[in-house]
């Protein structure tokens, strides 16, 4: 039967969204005017997009659960298929030295965006039909299950993870493989797997993540201006630099709203991964707590979705989205206090871009979707 739709979770969603809006509108103008010689052209592309993300939500939250269960390994599918397009010539583009774009005229989208619902879809889809656990009456019946465990369940689970982190690695897309492969993990772990598999994969990720970042001289820069921001503080340590000078400027209650200078042109990038430090030079430190505290609020009302949902589908869905996004935002947020590396990460909901915010109200439309039936 159907019940009424977490209401709460959708004000949490709307005030993150809103102010997302407002706050791009102001903070977007000085650049939109520069480069198109009008003060609304990135906060009208952004409207756009929320607008498709907004349809799509709603499709996303009319289909049937069952359906969206069925069909999960056939959408996995195809996101892989775009994933290994935009290697293709004439397909893919190229920026920043990064092939991640799938181009279609004068636009284009980001699969690996859509590879965070998909992969998280697909995985819950494939656990909630598995029977598994630990026979305990003699050391030989617990040794045959664990084996059969392993094989059946987590060397599969693996090979997820690899053929999901091998595709974004040709993508040198480090962050967004680090995201999927945390919320892939928790939705593992959620499902009652054995304890050893979530901790023997945690260790080996870490190592390889490791591993990568030694393996390009570009990410390892990064991790040493992490490790010591004074480092080159006019070339790459530069966005920590300006990060930390907008936060630290805006104080305890800001500079107000629109009166951000590091807007023009001083902070780089700072209407994709470094708009949380404008909003802190703009609202200080209580417009901050106030947003985190939203952002956290948003992941414990789809804790409770989860813990009311009916079914192990449902259930592992849920935490894995929540997972994906709340984790999402606080790596970035982290990024721009100096707290974790850069991470070329959108704030979800905040950040200008297309792909990632119709796929985060994607996955908003799936956890009503699924409340409506808790």
């Amino acid at each position: 039967m159907k019940k009424p739709i977490n209401y709460t979770f959708i004000v949490i969603t709307l005030a993150l969204l809103i102010s997302g809006v407002l706050f791009l509108a102001t903070l977007s103008a000085p650049a939109s005017l520069q480069v198109f010689g009008n003060t609304s052209h990135y906060l009208f592309h952004q409207l756009i997009t929320i607008g498709i993300g907004l349809v799509l939500a709603t499709v996303a939250f009319k289909i049937p659960l069952r359906i969206l269960k069925k069909f999960a390994i056939v959408l996995f599918a195809i996101n892989i298929l775009l994933v290994i397009a935009v290697f293709l010539p004439g397909i893919g583009s190229k920026f920043l030295g990064a092939k991640r774009w799938v181009s279609f005229g004068n636009n284009s989208f980001q699969p690996s965006e859509f590879l965070k619902i998909t992969a998280i879809l697909y995985l819950a889809a494939w656990l909630s039909n598995r029977s598994f656990g630990q026979v305990k009456n003699n050391w030989l019946s617990w040794a045959k299950r664990e084996w059969q465990n392993i094989i059946s369940l987590y060397v599969p689970f693996l090979c997820l993870l690899a053929l999901v982190a091998g595709l974004l690695y040709l993508q040198k897309d480090l962050s967004t493989m680090g995201i999927i492969a945390i919320a892939l993990i928790v939705v593992y772990f959620c499902s009652q797997t054995p304890l050893w598999h979530t901790l023997c994969t945690v260790i080996v990720g870490s190592l390889g993540a490791a591993l990568f970042v030694f393996l390009e001289p570009y990410r390892m820069q990064r991790f040493e201006v992490f490790l010591h921001p004074e480092t080159d503080p006019l070339g790459i340590g530069l966005q920590l630099k300006q990060s930390l000078i907008a936060i630290g400027s805006g104080g305890f209650f800001g500079k107000g709203l629109g009166m951000s200078t590091q807007k023009f042109g001083f902070l780089p990038q700072a209407m994709t991964d470094s708009i949380f430090a404008i909003l802190g030079e703009e609202t200080g430190i209580i417009g901050s707590s106030i947003i985190i505290g939203l952002f956290l609020a948003f992941f414990w009302q789809i804790v409770r979705i989860s813990q009311k949902a009916t079914d192990t589908f449902s259930k592992l869905a849920a935490i894995g989205i929540g997972t994906w996004i709340t984790t999402q935002a606080f790596v970035n947020i982290a990024s721009a206090v100096g707290m974790f590396p850069l991470s070329g990460i959108p704030l979800p909901f905040f950040s200008y871009g297309g792909s990632h915010i119709i796929a985060e109200l994607i996955g908003v439309g799936i956890l009503l979707n699924i409340s409506k039936h808790a």
